[in-house]
C-alpha cells in the first residue's frame, strides 16, 4: 500500500512537473511575441521617422535649388533687360548729341565758306 502512495505520489509530482515546464513554456512564447511586437513597433516608427526626413531634406533641397534658379534667371533677364535700356538711351543720347555737335560745326564751317 505504501508502495502505491509513493508511485501514486511520485507519479503526481511528475505532473505538476510537466504542467509547470508548459505553463513556463507559454509564459516564454508569450513574452517573445510582446517582444517581437515592440522590436517591429520601434524598428518601424524610427525607419519611419528617418525615412520621412531624408525625403523632407531631399525635397526642400529640390524646392530650394530650382526656386533659386527660377529666381536668379529672373532676376538676371531684369537686370539685362535694365541695363541694356539705359545703356542704349545713354548711347542714342550721347549720338544725338555728338551728331548735332558735327552737324552745327557743319553749318557754321558752310557759313564760313559761303559769306
Amino acid at each position: 500500500m505504501k508502495e502505491n502512495a509513493v508511485i501514486t505520489i511520485i507519479s503526481i509530482t511528475i505532473i505538476v512537473l510537466n504542467m509547470m515546464m508548459i505553463i513556463v513554456q507559454v509564459i516564454k512564447n508569450v513574452i517573445m511575441v510582446a517582444t517581437m511586437a515592440e522590436v517591429t513597433t520601434v524598428t518601424m516608427a524610427v525607419i519611419t521617422a528617418e525615412v520621412t526626413a531624408v525625403t523632407m531634406a531631399v525635397v526642400m533641397a529640390e524646392v530650394t535649388a530650382v526656386t533659386m534658379a527660377e529666381v536668379t534667371a529672373e532676376v538676371t533677364a531684369v537686370t539685362m533687360a535694365v541695363v541694356t535700356a539705359v545703356t542704349m538711351a545713354v548711347v542714342m543720347a550721347v549720338t544725338t548729341a555728338v551728331v548735332k555737335d558735327v552737324a552745327a560745326v557743319g553749318a557754321g564751317c558752310f557759313n564760313l565758306i559761303n559769306n
